[in-house]
C-alpha cells in the first residue's frame, strides 16, 4: 500500500547519514519511547562519531578514535538500532515509501530522516587528483591526513581561511609541519566574522609560524611520481610542499531528495519541524535549508553540531506526534593553538561591531549589533560573556548603549 514502505525490506523510521543529525535523531526516538524498526543508513565504515575533532584531537593524536565515538559501538545494538555501514542512499521513492541503497537493494519506510550532510567542495584545477591532497569530512580523511604525515610530509600548504583550514593550519603547525595558508579573500573568516576576530587570528597564526597569505587564488596543483609537490598561486609564485589540504566549504549532500521532486536550491527546504515538502520526509543538519528565528528569518543553512542536534530532536518529536517548532540559538567553536573561540548567535546583516576588552591580552569578545541591538558573541577567551551573552540573546536583547557594552567590568547578565 502506498505511504507505508512497500519494500519488502522496511523499517518504522529511515534514517540517512550517522553524523551528529543522524545519531542524535535516532538516539532521541528511542528516548521519546518510539519502538519501531529504525535503520541507520551512512556511507562511513564505522560507528557514528563527533566530526569537529577530526581536524584537531583526532588529527593531532590527542583523542583517540574510541573517545570521539557519539556513543559506545555495543550502545546501538542494545537501542535496537540497526547501523548499514558503509552504504549511501542513490534514490528516494516518495510515492512508494522506499530508498535505493547504494549496493542496488531496495529499503521502506514510513518516515525517512534525511541527515546526509555535505560533501567538501572539491578544487577543480590542474593537477586535483595528486596524491597527498586532503579534504578534512570524515575519519578517513583525517587517517590519510595522519600516515602522509607519519611517512614524512611535513610542508603543507592550506587552501581556504575558514574554520577547518585555521584549525587544521593550527594542528598541523603543533606537529612541526611548516605550513602556508591561501586565502582568496582579503581577510580570513571574512564569511563567518568581523574583521577584528579576523584579524586576530590572521596575527596569531603568523606569530605561530603559519605564513598567511590574502587575496591569492591557486591555479595549479604541482606534482611528482603522481603526488604533490608543489602548489602555483594565481600570481604564478610556486609554493614547494608535499601535501595540501583543502577546507574551501561544503556542497550539500541532497541530490536523491531533489531528484525526487523535495523543493530546495541550497540544500533542501525544509518547515519549522523540520518536514521537507515530501510526505514523511524530514531533513536535518548541515543540509537543511530553514527560516531561522535568530536571522530575522532568513532562510539559511547551518553547519554546526547544536543545529543537527537540535533539529533531530525537533524531527524526533514531530514524529512522535509532540511537534515543537525549531527554536535554537546557534552557537559554534572553534579550538586554534591554545585558544579557544565560542559564538553564540548568528551576524548575519550586523551593521556595527563592539570590542569588549583587548585582543593584544588574547582575552577578548565582539559584540556584533543590529539597529542598535547585539546579535551577536565572539568571544575568545571569554567564558562568562559566552554563557550570559547567550542568555541576552534568548531573553531577545533590545537597543544597548555600545559604550556600556565595550566596558568589559560590566557583566553582560546586568544587561538582561
Amino acid at each position: 500500500m502506498s505511504g507505508e514502505g512497500t519494500a519488502s525490506d522496511t523499517a518504522d523510521v529511515v534514517i540517512v547519514g550517522t553524523g551528529h543529525g543522524g545519531a542524535q535523531a535516532a538516539i532521541a526516538l528511542r528516548q521519546q519511547g518510539h519502538e519501531g524498526r529504525i535503520v541507520m543508513v551512512g556511507r562511513d565504515s564505522v560507528p557514528p562519531y563527533e566530526r569537529p575533532p577530526l581536524s584537531k584531537e583526532y588529527l593531532a593524536g590527542d583523542k583517540p578514535f574510541e573517545r570521539i565515538m557519539i556513543r559506545p559501538e555495543k550502545f546501538w545494538a542494545d537501542k535496537g538500532i540497526e547501523l548499514r555501514l558503509g552504504s549511501g542512499v542513490s534514490a528516494i521513492d516518495p510515492q512508494e515509501h522506499s530508498v535505493t541503497l547504494s549496493d542496488g537493494s531496495t529499503l521502506g519506510y514510513r518516515k525517512l530522516i534525511w541527515a546526509g550532510g555535505g560533501d567538501p567542495r572539491r578544487l577543480g584545477i590542474p593537477g586535483a587528483n595528486l596524491a597527498n591532497i586532503f579534504y578534512v569530512r570524515d575519519k578517513s580523511d583525517a587517517d590519510a591526513m595522519m600516515a602522509a604525515l607519519e611517512s614524512g610530509a611535513r610542508r603543507a600548504v592550506v587552501i581556504g581561511g575558514g574554520y577547518i583550514g585555521l584549525e587544521a593550519a593550527a594542528v598541523l603547525r603543533k606537529l612541526g609541519c611548516e605550513v602556508t595558508l591561501v586565502e582568496m579573500l582579503d581577510r580570513v573568516l571574512a564569511r563567518v566574522a568581523g574583521e577584528e576576530l579576523s584579524r586576530f587570528y590572521e596575527d596569531e597564526h603568523r606569530r605561530q609560524g603559519v605564513e598567511v597569505l590574502l587575496s591569492r587564488g591557486v591555479s595549479e596543483i604541482l606534482g611528482t611520481d603522481g603526488k604533490v609537490s608543489g602548489v602555483r598561486l594565481d600570481n604564478d609564485d610556486v609554493i614547494d610542499c608535499d601535501m595540501v589540504i583543502v577546507g574551501i566549504g561544503i556542497v550539500p549532500a541532497v541530490g536523491p531528495l531533489i531528484a525526487a521532486g523535495a523543493a530546495g536550491s541550497n540544500g533542501v527546504d525544509v518547515d519549522v519541524f523540520c518536514r521537507t515538502t515530501l510526505d514523511d520526509v524530514y531533513a536535518i543538519g548541515d543540509c537543511a535549508a530553514h527560516a531561522n528565528p535568530f536571522a530575522d528569518s532568513a532562510v539559511i543553512r547551518l553547519e554546526s553540531v547544536q543545529n543537527a542536534n537540535d533539529m533531530a530532536n525537533t524531527a524526533a518529536r514531530a514524529i512522535m506526534g509532540d511537534k515543537q517548532p525549531y527554536h535554537a540559538l546557534p552557537w559554534f567553536w572553534s579550538n586554534q593553538y591554545d585558544l579557544k573561540l565560542q559564538t553564540a548567535g548568528l551576524n548575519l546583516g550586523f551593521d556595527a561591531t563592539v570590542l569588549r576588552g583587548d585582543p593584544e591580552t588574547r582575552k577578548f569578545t565582539v559584540v556584533y549589533m543590529k539597529e542598535g541591538r547585539p546579535i551577536a558573541f565572539d568571544c575568545v577567551g571569554t567564558m562568562k560573556d559566552y554563557v550570559q551573552g547567550r542568555k541576552l540573546l534568548e531573553n531577545g536583547a533590545e537597543r544597548i548603549d555600545p559604550a556600556i557594552l565595550a566596558d568589559p567590568e560590566v557583566a553582560l547578565k546586568d544587561l538582561l
